[in-house]
């Protein structure tokens, strides 16, 4: 009989922490799986499907931010980064490489719980994408997204690869071609500030998503900045076949 609960995997040099985390969350109705450091996270990836990836930050070998970043190049599932470091430096970095959320150590079970299925809940909600534009092939500026697949691919032939985050923010952009959107009204869109959020966590996840999109990220023509409104897709949309 399939097992269709959220799978879990928590990545934690500690076993202690790891341990207690993956009881908490089988406890709490979830499925959960621990891996010790990056490598053996990489090894659970390629054997079973995960829903989510509870990630430390602090770990030997390679660190959690740069398993974050690759998982996040690679379309991975989301991640719920875990650190000791609690500035909000250090949480706008892990946001910036792709998590999608960011708890600090030492940190409440409930409050862990409570992310994690905010986060399950807002990835259900885009598969499929729901809204103006599921089910449909749009195109704009010289690229094409499937809204099905999450498919991006440019005219040149490349293809890009976008995380749950990236892609929530540029179907809000593509169902509002051309119109002013503010950074609240972005959050409340993407996230319906289910998360605990941060003041820049809208511009971080902007500039990631230029950075995949546009020509030069640093005088972007797709994604316009709008001084004291927001943002805007400053393109039209069309649908393809």
């Amino acid at each position: 009989m399939t097992d269709h609960r959220p799978h879990i995997l928590v990545v934690d040099d500690h076993r202690e922490i790891r341990d207690a985390v993956t009881r908490y969350l089988e406890k709490n109705g979830l499925r959960a799986q621990a891996a010790g450091n990056a490598t053996e996270m990489d090894a659970a990836l390629q054997v079973g499907r995960f829903d989510l990836i509870i990630l430390d930050v602090m770990m030997p070998g390679e660190d959690g931010l740069s398993a974050a970043r690759r998982l996040a190049a690679a379309g991975g599932p989301p991640v719920l980064m875990l650190s000791a470091l609690s500035e909000d430096t250090d949480r706008i970095v892990g946001l910036e490489v792709g998590a999608d959320d960011y708890l600090a150590k030492p940190f409440n079970p409930r409050e862990l719980l409570a992310r994690v299925k905010a986060i399950l809940r807002r990835a259900e909600r885009h598969e499929p994408l729901a809204g103006k534009v599921g089910g449909r092939k749009l195109a704009f500026a010289g690229w094409v997204v499937d809204t099905d697949t999450r498919a991006l691919t440019h005219e040149d032939g490349r293809e890009v690869m976008l995380t749950t985050a990236e892609f929530k923010l540029l179907t809000a952009f593509l169902e509002r071609p051309r119109f002013v959107l503010s950074r609240d009204q972005l959050l409340d869109i993407t996230s319906g500030r289910t998360a605990d959020v941060f003041d820049r966590t809208i511009d971080n996840q902007v500039s990631r998503l230029r950075r995949k999109i546009e020509e030069d990220p640093t005088h972007p023509l797709i994604i316009a900045t709008i001084r004291a409104g927001g943002y805007s897709l400053a393109t039209d949309v069309r649908e393809v076949p």
